[in-house]
Protein backbone atom coordinates (compact mmCIF):
# COMPACT_ATOMS: atom_id res chain seq x y z
CA UNK A 1 0.00 0.00 0.00
CA UNK A 2 1.43 3.16 -1.21
CA UNK A 3 1.68 6.29 1.22
CA UNK A 4 -1.49 8.49 -0.40
CA UNK A 5 -3.94 5.33 0.26
CA UNK A 6 -2.13 4.99 3.92
CA UNK A 7 -3.50 8.81 4.13
CA UNK A 8 -6.57 8.34 2.77
CA UNK A 9 -7.37 4.82 5.57
CA UNK A 10 -6.01 7.48 8.59
CA UNK A 11 -8.63 9.88 7.06
CA UNK A 12 -11.55 7.90 7.01
CA UNK A 13 -10.35 6.01 10.26
CA UNK A 14 -10.66 9.53 11.90
CA UNK A 15 -14.09 9.40 10.58
CA UNK A 16 -15.00 6.13 12.39
CA UNK A 17 -14.56 3.87 8.98
CA UNK A 18 -13.28 0.73 11.15
CA UNK A 19 -12.34 -1.29 8.04
CA UNK A 20 -10.06 1.79 7.42
CA UNK A 21 -8.33 1.88 10.75
CA UNK A 22 -8.03 -1.67 10.22
CA UNK A 23 -6.14 -1.31 6.68
CA UNK A 24 -4.03 1.20 8.54
CA UNK A 25 -2.85 -1.15 10.82
CA UNK A 26 -2.11 -3.22 8.97
CA UNK A 27 -0.13 -0.97 5.81
CA UNK A 28 2.25 0.39 8.63
CA UNK A 29 2.84 -2.49 11.37
CA UNK A 30 5.91 -4.44 10.01
CA UNK A 31 7.74 -1.26 9.84
CA UNK A 32 6.96 0.50 13.05
CA UNK A 33 7.41 -2.77 14.99
CA UNK A 34 10.84 -3.13 12.68
CA UNK A 35 11.62 0.14 13.95
CA UNK A 36 10.65 0.39 17.42
CA UNK A 37 12.90 -3.12 17.84
CA UNK A 38 15.58 -1.40 16.95
CA UNK A 39 15.08 2.19 18.78
CA UNK A 40 14.03 0.05 22.15
CA UNK A 41 14.93 -3.31 22.33
CA UNK A 42 13.29 -6.51 20.41
CA UNK A 43 11.49 -7.20 23.86
CA UNK A 44 9.75 -4.30 24.49
CA UNK A 45 8.82 -3.63 20.62
CA UNK A 46 5.52 -5.02 20.89
CA UNK A 47 4.27 -3.37 23.81
CA UNK A 48 5.66 0.19 22.02
CA UNK A 49 3.80 -0.35 19.08
CA UNK A 50 0.32 -0.98 21.08
CA UNK A 51 1.49 2.15 22.66
CA UNK A 52 1.74 3.82 19.45
CA UNK A 53 -1.14 3.02 17.80
CA UNK A 54 -3.14 4.15 20.74
CA UNK A 55 -1.33 7.63 21.16
CA UNK A 56 -1.94 7.71 17.37
CA UNK A 57 -5.36 6.80 17.03
CA UNK A 58 -6.21 9.28 20.31
CA UNK A 59 -4.68 11.94 17.76
CA UNK A 60 -5.96 10.88 14.26
CA UNK A 61 -8.74 13.51 14.79
CA UNK A 62 -6.57 16.26 14.67
CA UNK A 63 -4.41 14.86 11.99
CA UNK A 64 -3.89 17.33 9.01
CA UNK A 65 -2.36 15.51 6.42
CA UNK A 66 0.69 17.86 6.54
CA UNK A 67 2.94 15.00 5.97
CA UNK A 68 1.55 11.71 4.46
CA UNK A 69 0.18 9.34 7.73
CA UNK A 70 2.87 6.87 7.28
CA UNK A 71 5.62 9.48 8.53
CA UNK A 72 3.23 11.29 11.30
CA UNK A 73 2.78 7.37 12.80
CA UNK A 74 6.79 7.24 12.64
CA UNK A 75 7.29 9.91 14.27
CA UNK A 76 5.09 9.30 17.13
CA UNK A 77 6.93 6.28 17.40
CA UNK A 78 9.85 7.76 17.52
CA UNK A 79 8.48 9.96 20.79
CA UNK A 80 7.25 6.56 22.08
CA UNK A 81 10.86 4.97 21.84
CA UNK A 82 12.72 7.93 23.39
CA UNK A 83 9.95 8.13 26.05
CA UNK A 84 10.71 4.82 27.15
CA UNK A 85 14.23 5.33 27.11
CA UNK A 86 13.74 8.13 29.54
CA UNK A 87 11.56 5.79 31.82
CA UNK A 88 14.24 3.51 31.80
CA UNK A 89 16.63 5.78 32.58
CA UNK A 90 18.73 4.00 29.74
CA UNK A 91 22.54 5.67 29.46
CA UNK A 92 25.31 4.67 27.06
CA UNK A 93 26.55 1.64 27.61
CA UNK A 94 30.14 0.49 26.93
CA UNK A 95 30.37 -1.92 24.24
CA UNK A 96 30.46 -5.70 25.21
CA UNK A 97 31.92 -7.11 21.82
CA UNK A 98 34.29 -9.42 23.72
CA UNK A 99 31.90 -11.62 24.26
CA UNK A 100 29.57 -11.99 21.02
CA UNK A 101 29.81 -15.91 20.52
CA UNK A 102 28.77 -16.38 24.41
CA UNK A 103 25.34 -13.87 23.57
CA UNK A 104 24.72 -15.24 20.54
CA UNK A 105 24.75 -18.66 21.82
CA UNK A 106 22.81 -17.48 24.92
CA UNK A 107 19.93 -16.43 22.74
CA UNK A 108 19.29 -19.71 20.92
CA UNK A 109 21.79 -18.90 17.57
CA UNK A 110 23.28 -21.81 16.30
CA UNK A 111 24.66 -20.73 12.86
CA UNK A 112 27.31 -17.99 12.46
CA UNK A 113 25.43 -15.63 10.50
CA UNK A 114 22.39 -15.98 13.10
CA UNK A 115 25.13 -15.56 15.70
CA UNK A 116 26.33 -12.16 14.12
CA UNK A 117 23.00 -11.03 13.56
CA UNK A 118 21.91 -11.28 17.29
CA UNK A 119 25.25 -9.18 17.95
CA UNK A 120 24.31 -6.64 15.23
CA UNK A 121 21.32 -6.08 16.94
CA UNK A 122 23.11 -5.16 20.29
CA UNK A 123 25.52 -3.29 18.70
CA UNK A 124 23.00 -1.27 17.04
CA UNK A 125 21.56 -0.33 20.40
CA UNK A 126 24.85 0.88 21.91
CA UNK A 127 24.85 3.51 19.28
CA UNK A 128 24.53 6.95 20.09
CA UNK A 129 21.00 7.43 20.16
CA UNK A 130 21.05 10.02 16.95
CA UNK A 131 23.52 7.59 15.05
CA UNK A 132 21.25 4.60 15.77
CA UNK A 133 17.44 6.90 14.88
CA UNK A 134 19.49 7.65 11.61
CA UNK A 135 20.78 4.11 10.58
CA UNK A 136 17.32 2.24 11.89
CA UNK A 137 15.41 5.11 9.69
CA UNK A 138 17.27 4.18 6.69
CA UNK A 139 18.80 0.99 6.79
CA UNK A 140 15.98 -1.19 8.89
CA UNK A 141 12.52 0.91 8.45
CA UNK A 142 13.48 2.01 4.97
CA UNK A 143 13.06 5.49 4.96
CA UNK A 144 14.68 7.73 2.47
CA UNK A 145 17.02 10.26 3.89
CA UNK A 146 14.89 12.70 3.65
CA UNK A 147 11.62 10.81 5.23
CA UNK A 148 14.72 10.43 8.08
CA UNK A 149 15.75 14.10 7.91
CA UNK A 150 11.80 15.42 7.93
CA UNK A 151 10.91 12.78 11.10
CA UNK A 152 14.24 13.98 12.67
CA UNK A 153 13.97 17.38 12.38
CA UNK A 154 17.13 18.26 10.71
CA UNK A 155 19.24 18.27 7.50
CA UNK A 156 19.48 15.41 5.13
CA UNK A 157 23.14 15.84 5.06
CA UNK A 158 22.85 15.32 8.49
CA UNK A 159 20.97 12.16 8.22
CA UNK A 160 23.77 11.18 6.01
CA UNK A 161 26.61 11.80 8.31
CA UNK A 162 24.93 9.73 11.07
CA UNK A 163 24.41 6.78 8.82
CA UNK A 164 27.71 7.23 7.60
CA UNK A 165 29.06 7.29 11.24
CA UNK A 166 27.10 4.70 12.52
CA UNK A 167 28.28 2.17 9.94
CA UNK A 168 31.68 2.85 10.67
CA UNK A 169 30.95 2.33 14.23
CA UNK A 170 29.18 -0.88 13.82
CA UNK A 171 32.15 -2.33 11.40
CA UNK A 172 34.67 -1.24 13.93
CA UNK A 173 32.80 -3.17 16.98
CA UNK A 174 32.10 -6.36 14.79
CA UNK A 175 35.88 -6.49 13.77
CA UNK A 176 36.43 -5.95 17.38
CA UNK A 177 34.68 -8.65 18.23
CA UNK A 178 35.84 -10.96 16.02
CA UNK A 179 39.18 -10.43 16.80
CA UNK A 180 38.82 -10.79 20.09
CA UNK A 181 36.80 -14.21 19.34
CA UNK A 182 39.57 -15.45 17.46
CA UNK A 183 42.41 -14.66 20.00
CA UNK A 184 39.87 -15.33 23.06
Amino acid sequence: MDDDEITRDAFRAARGDRMAAERFVAATRHQLHRLLGYLSSPALAEDLVQETYLRAFAALPGYEGRSPARMWLLAIAKRVAADQLRVQGRRPRAGRTEDWVAQAEQHGATAPDHGRLVVLRRLVGELELERREAFVLTQVAGLSYAEAAELCGCAVGTIRSRVFRAREDLTAALREGQRRAAHG
